[in-house]
């Protein structure tokens, strides 16, 4: 599969999963942009295909809905980025970039999360300081993650006790 044949794709994903098709994204109009950009990056070329998918297989392992939009943001932005060094003044590259824009917007919230994630991979733990905080936040921390299961094991009996399987 081809880097913008895969980039379809993973577009596809995102807007039917946002409902963005048939109201904010068409992509009929935009498979002719994605074409000229193709031509543009020369991806056609054989090294294309070569190894595994850069975002798809990302994509299969985050399965709720606030999971998605967590890795969706990120590999948005990653296009963005893609698309900075391009030449604006083509009309698809625009197109393009202002669908992704759109779509980045919608999913703010997911970009967020990622922030803290991120925030929390740069956080010093061999800082006594760092130490002793968390130390202080351990229980909280704890009660949280006790709720999550316990509201996850309800939903499950509920959902049993509602099943004439």
């Amino acid at each position: 599969m081809t880097f913008q044949t895969y980039s379809l794709f993973v577009l596809s994903i995102i807007m039917i999963y946002f409902g963005h098709v048939e109201n904010r994204l068409n992509l009929l109009q935009l498979q002719d942009d994605i074409d000229k950009l193709k031509a543009d990056f020369n991806s056609s070329n054989s090294d294309v295909g070569d190894g595994r998918p850069i975002f798809t297989e990302k994509l299969t392992s985050w399965t709720e809905r606030n999971e998605k939009r967590i890795i969706l943001s990120q590999i948005i932005s990653m296009y963005l980025k893609i698309l900075e060094n391009t030449d604006k003044s083509k009309a698809h590259v625009r197109n393009i970039s202002e669908e992704l824009y759109t779509l980045k917007e919608s999913l703010s919230d997911g970009s967020k999360k990622m922030e803290d994630l991120k925030d929390l991979t740069k956080l010093q733990v061999n800082d006594l300081k760092i130490q002793r905080k968390a130390v202080n936040e351990l229980f909280s921390v704890l009660q949280k993650l006790g709720d999550t299961s316990s509201s996850h094991k309800r939903k499950r009996s509920q959902f049993q006790r509602q099943c004439k399987c």
